[in-house]
């Protein structure tokens, strides 16, 4: 069955307590298993399965993942890119962003920018050489991450 907002919508008024609590242990821990989750909630695992099976069917659930801590990787810096191709070079830029490993996430954006692209940095020296490649196709705006006081976080869904 394909998601519409309407359907997405009154399905997600119908999220039940349960089905927003194993989201919630979900998003803490995907690797639970569903006798772990279970027990959390006071139903069967083949309860469990089924509830998650219609989540991810009705796209609410869309993936189970793993979270990296990039300065265990080593990279030290993330540097927020905001950038604005030069006149017939949107879709050149949006090539080149796409093909850049560095790049970990990037939002094409109303308003001066048409894109703000989040890089992942070993060290300073490796900024110069990734804007350069763009250079020639956009103009940019960089701004270093001190801190990021709020994480990536699931919206609200009570």
């Amino acid at each position: 069955m394909a998601i519409t907002a309407r359907n997405l919508k009154s399905r997600n008024s119908v999220l039940d307590e349960i089905d927003q609590t194993l989201i919630g242990f979900l998003s803490d821990n995907a690797r639970l298993s569903h006798a772990e989750l279970a027990r959390s909630v006071g139903l069967s695992p083949p309860s469990v399965a089924e509830r998650l099976r219609r989540l991810e069917e009705d796209g609410v659930v869309k993936a189970y993942t793993v979270e990296l801590d990039p300065k265990a990787l080593g990279y030290t810096l993330t540097a927020i890119v905001r950038i604005r191709p030069l006149p017939g070079q949107l879709h050149h830029v949006e090539k080149l962003l796409v093909e850049s490993p560095e790049v970990i996430e990037c939002d094409k954006v109303t308003g001066d920018d048409c894109f703000v692209a989040r890089y992942l940095l070993r060290s300073i020296d490796e900024l110069d050489p990734i804007l350069e490649r763009i250079a020639q196709r956009a103009q940019t705006s960089t701004s270093i991450v001190k801190a990021s006081p709020i994480k990536r976080r699931l919206p609200p869904i009570r």
